[in-house]
């Protein structure tokens, strides 16, 4: 199977692309409440929250990475992905659906 990448955009409204490091986990969950966007995957970082999204507009994807409605339905609610690259502030991100994400609430036991 082929790799996927995805452009993680609107950093800058949350954290910033400070806070990302090159081969850091990311947790994609699909984004049902979202108005404006029906395919719309949010991104997370275990100990922080929701830090961005999977762009999916042509002028937000990056050259070379798959927008937020081509990867929604590879996965069901959660998916994992690892920091490939930041470039200003966006985030190229691998996206790892096979892998298990262990939520906040589960690490907890909710």
């Amino acid at each position: 199977m082929a790799e996927k990448y995805i452009s993680i955009v609107g950093v800058s409204h949350y954290f910033g692309p400070e806070i990302f490091k090159v081969g850091q986990k990311v947790i994609l969950r699909k984004d049902h409440d979202n108005k404006q966007d029906d395919e719309a995957i949010q991104a997370e970082l275990q100990t922080i929250g929701k830090v961005g999204y999977v762009a999916n507009n042509y002028q937000t994807v990056a050259k070379g990475t798959q927008s937020a409605g081509r990867i929604y339905d590879s996965f069901d609610e959660v998916c994992a992905g690892e920091v490939a690259f930041i470039v200003k502030v966006t985030v190229i991100a691998k996206v790892l659906p096979e892998e298990k994400v262990i939520t906040e609430e589960e690490s907890k036991g909710v």
